[in-house]
Order: C-alpha cells, then structure tokens, then sequence
C-alpha cells in the first residue's frame, strides 16, 4: 500500500511504499532532494491496515492474509515487549537484553507455531493467568487455513467477522499491556536512531506517525521517558476474554468507519 511523503525541501508529495524496516531513505523526483522518511508505526499495524484497504477496496480474499499476518506479527510485538518490560524491571541494560532477545528469537523466527508458543509463556508470565484465547476456533485459524491453504474464496462477510476477531484480539492485549508496549516503542526509536547516525548532512530526517486502526491505544498513553532500565509501569490489567469480547464486530466498525477515509484518501494518491 503506497501512501504519501511530503518533500521536505520542495513541499511536494510523492507515492512512497512502506519498507519492511519502516526507514525509507528517498530522493524527491522533482527537484532532486534527499531525505530519510522514518515511519513510527509497526509492521503488525501496517499488515492490518493493508487488509483493512484490501477489504474495502473489495480484495476480501488478500485481505484475509494481511489480517492473518498482523495477528502473527502482534504476537512477536508482544513478546519482545514483556521480555524487555521484564529486563527492565530486574535493572538490565536495555541493549543487552533486545541482543539476547534477538538471537533467541532467530530459534523460532520462520515457525508460527513455535512463534505462539513464546507467546503463551510471555503472556502466563506477565499476566499470571493462561491465554484461553489461543484456541483455533477463538482465533479464527480454521477459517484462515481455507483461504490460505486451500484456496477457498470467502465472502466479504465472513472476511469481517475475520477481522474482527483479530481486531478485539490485538486491542484488548494491547490494553492489556498498558505502559509495557512502550519498550518495544523504545526498540524501534533505537534502530531509528542507529539509522540516523548514518546519514550524511545534506539528507533531511523525516518522522512520522500514521494514524492507524489501533491509534495512540498502542501505547497505552505513556512517553518514552521512564522506561529505561529499571523502570516499568503498569496500568491494571484487563478483565479476563470472553467469547462476546472476542468477536466484537461493533468495535471493528467503528474502528473502520473512523479509518476508511484515511485509507480512501491513501488510495487517491
């Protein structure tokens, strides 16, 4: 989904793709400019809007492997928030604990399964309850796997429910994790400056946050500062999931009605 950039030198706009990195280093085609565009969004919600503009664009079938990969993506986005929240709380440095973080991830990085299976642990750990909400029918994975695997051709309206389903999922543990998303907010403003070292004078840096479906709930409200070593907070978790909660197809419309402008305006670039 190309969306778009604003020169900063000349003021004029340009169709952008997003980069897996979400760092986007580019040269303005009309009067030469460079500059480095920094997205402060992350990949699980840049697949979620992608299969929200796949939906509404009546793609329901590509839309279904983008809301699929977002929920896979919002699990690693997770984990590695309650690892380095956890880090944080026993005074560890912030770059020791993303590095073991990183290498033990590489041990389950192209296995899904593996994937939920850190993700159960994280979740059993931080919220000290069992995440009942894994199960295939609660998480649509039946569904998923026809239209993946087997080719089925949903209708839109199953493709809905699809989504919302992953939608009430990732808002309520994102609920859930308050604060304690901001360490992983923190990982990528760290990579940001990393990138940023890098560039020459003459490239501008550019930062941005989207507007996504999720919106500022991401973070649970909190800055970046007190989150280094040593300092967590944590706002009271969220009441237990039950089915109602989990299929809360009013809150997906409401998300998407306040969304799909900004996706139609995207679309006209």
């Amino acid at each position: 989904m190309p969306f778009p950039a604003t020169c900063p030198h000349c003021r004029r706009e340009q169709p952008v793709e997003f980069a897996d990195s979400l760092i986007h280093d580019l040269k303005c085609p009309h009067c030469g400019g460079r500059f480095c565009l920094f997205v402060r969004k992350h990949k699980f919600e840049v697949l979620f809007d992608l299969g929200t503009q796949a939906l509404l664009g009546g793609y329901a079938r590509e839309a279904v492997a983008s809301f699929a990969a977002a929920l896979e993506r919002f699990f690693e986005f997770y984990v590695r928030a309650a690892t380095l929240e956890r880090a944080a709380t026993r005074g560890q440095e912030f770059g020791e604990a993303e590095a073991l973080l990183d290498r033990t991830w590489r041990h389950v990085a192209s296995q899904s399964e593996r994937q939920i299976g850190m993700f159960a642990l994280a979740y059993l750990l931080r919220e000290g309850r069992e995440p009942e909400f894994l199960g295939s029918q609660a998480l649509g994975a039946d569904f998923r796997n026809r239209v993946i695997h087997r080719g089925y051709l949903p209708p839109r309206a199953e493709v809905e429910a699809y989504a919302a389903r992953v939608f009430a999922l990732i808002d309520r543990l994102l609920g859930e994790l308050g604060e304690g998303a901001g360490h992983a907010e923190l990982a990528q403003e760290r990579a940001f400056a990393a990138h940023l070292a890098t560039l020459p004078d003459a490239v501008v840096a550019v930062f941005e946050e989207h507007p996504g479906m999720f919106r500022a709930r991401r973070f649970g409200g909190a800055g970046l500062e007190g989150l280094g070593a040593g300092k967590s907070a944590r706002r009271p978790a969220a009441p237990p999931l039950t089915p109602t909660r989990l299929n809360d197809a009013q809150a997906f419309g409401q998300a998407l009605r306040e969304r799909a402008p900004l996706l139609d305006r995207l679309k006209s670039r």
